[in-house]
């Protein structure tokens, strides 16, 4: 039995087809607030539970027999800050121990703690390499020079960001730096940065040099293009073989109709 603790967004479905495809059983630990409640159609058990609830979530998993967890989907860091969040002594004994509050250190702290529990965190990608980018132009429409340019450039920002564990998404535009997304997630970041540009931005999507695949992979959709169309933005540059792209031809099929070129170097 796997347990998936499920964030928002589509990665939690696309891994949960994926296991089911495969014959693996799925125990669901959705978050209040985050997960749609949608997903427990396609796992064997689903409960909800409260941002820092994490004594309830072991227990969950060991009543369930789980030994190997995935983590699929963004939960909203707001919490961070939430003053109405609660955490639970197992939480707070964590949380007190942490160094610092960012995502990857966070994260690490709560995959040791499933391995003391007897629960390995497994690479979110496992049963997902096919949903992962091919290398090359995925649209129609290939970069202009210029919109070359500031991929790579973009790409260079983009990885000095994430070995510092800022975010992995940039917006350029012309070799300036528009927008680095911080806590705010990928689409408030394209927002942000296409308001700036105007129109013509490029959008830069990357793993972090020591990119841990437990937790945190890039991951671009429908929802990605939308956001981009609403900006005006020109082109999205990803890693081939690091990024999920959730919905390929609906991806895809959005960023022709809106004249987006998709690129995975």
């Amino acid at each position: 039995m796997i347990g998936l603790i499920a964030g928002n967004g589509q990665f939690p479905f696309l891994f949960a087809r994926a296991a089911r495809d495969q014959g693996y059983r799925i125990t669901a630990a959705a978050v209040i607030g985050d997960t749609s409640p949608f997903l427990y159609f396609f796992v064997d058990k689903f409960r909800y539970f409260k941002v820092g609830e994490l004594k309830k979530l072991f227990g969950y998993f060991r009543a369930n027999q789980v030994d190997q967890v995935i983590m699929a989907g963004q939960v909203n860091q707001d919490n961070l800050f939430n003053p109405a969040v609660r955490l639970d002594e197992e939480f707070q004994a964590l949380h007190d121990a942490l160094r610092d509050r960012k995502a990857d250190t966070i994260f690490t702290a709560v995959a040791d703690r499933l391995n003391k529990e007897g629960m390995t965190l497994l690479d979110s990608t496992f049963l997902l390499r096919t949903y992962l980018a091919p290398k090359g132009t995925l649209t129609k429409r290939g970069p202009t020079e210029l919109e070359l340019k500031d991929i790579e450039f973009g790409i260079a920002i983009a990885r000095q960001a994430g070995a510092i564990d800022i975010g992995q998404t940039v917006v350029v535009k012309e070799k300036a730096i528009v927008a680095i997304e911080a806590m705010e997630g990928t689409d408030k970041t394209i927002a942000r940065g296409g308001a700036i540009a105007r129109q013509g931005a490029v959008v830069v999507k990357t793993s972090k040099p020591s990119q841990d695949n437990r937790f945190d992979v890039p991951v671009i959709g429908p929802r990605t293009i939308q956001t981009m169309g609403r900006v005006k933005a020109a082109c999205l540059g990803i890693e081939a073989g690091k990024t999920l792209i959730i919905d390929r031809e609906k991806t895809i099929s959005l960023a022709d109709q809106a004249d987006i070129c998709i690129v995975a170097a």
